[in-house]
């Protein structure tokens, strides 16, 4: 498992609903345990949301998309890649 970027602003960015949408509650339940996911093994690490159509721009330029089985909506979620330090844990500044 490769360690999150703590260099940049945001290494974590979920897709968020376009304006005048609502999450539906499926969406509020995976942006709940995914951020409890984040807050566990990368503390410091801050999620941003961005909206539906800008995210999807945002993602035509990853470098590599994984999909899972995860059939909720709002499961979208772009990770920036950090480094592993000398000492073999997450480098940090």
């Amino acid at each position: 498992v490769l360690p999150l970027d703590f260099f940049v602003d945001s290494a974590v960015s979920r897709m968020a609903p376009q304006e005048g949408m609502t999450l539906p509650p499926a969406g509020g339940e995976v942006m709940d345990a995914c951020g409890n996911i984040f807050a566990s093994r990368s503390p410091g690490i801050v999620v941003t949301p961005i909206e539906r159509f800008s995210f999807y721009r945002l993602a035509r330029q990853s470098y590599a998309v994984v999909q899972t089985l995860e059939r909720r909506p709002y499961a979208n979620y772009i990770l920036t890649k950090g480094v592993v330090g000398p000492d073999g844990k997450d480098l940090k500044p």
